[in-house]
């Protein structure tokens, strides 16, 4: 008669347990929201696999020469967002001198520069043919 009252006990626990499984809701993992995403870059790609957008920390690099003729080039911030044909069209980047803006057009070396670095402030319009014109305060 022990062995009865054991199962019956037993019994009664595990339908306790199941009554309890299926009235408590059940939260999915993939429903909560992590409040800070950290990384050193963040890339997202196409379903060709192909990189469409990133953003990413670029390290200083002090053996670039720039193209007006200063050496050295300073930790950046880079976001890019890129065509399907891979061309970068939009890139935004912020240095500590500095920031730059550059949105490209159909084809190289069709674009709009705005830059400033340091005390200096630059627009830069170029068309598809070459012809450039640079605006400055």
């Amino acid at each position: 008669m022990s062995t009865q009252r054991l199962l019956i006990a037993l019994t009664l626990v595990n339908v306790a347990l199941v009554a309890c499984s299926i009235t408590r809701p059940v939260v999915a993992g993939a429903d909560e929201i992590a409040p800070v995403l950290r990384g050193r870059a963040l890339e997202l790609v196409d379903d060709r696999g192909r990189i469409r957008a990133s953003i990413e920390v670029v390290p200083a690099d002090p053996a670039v020469k720039m193209p007006d003729g200063t050496t050295g080039y300073p930790e950046t911030v880079l976001l890019r967002l890129v065509s399907s044909k891979g061309a970068p069209n939009v890139k935004l980047a912020a240095t500590e001198d500095g920031a730059a803006l550059v949105l490209g057009g159909v084809s190289n070396p069709t674009h709009v520069q705005v830059l400033t670095r340091g005390a200096t402030a630059s627009l830069t319009l170029s068309n598809g043919d070459g012809r450039q014109q640079e605006i400055k305060p």
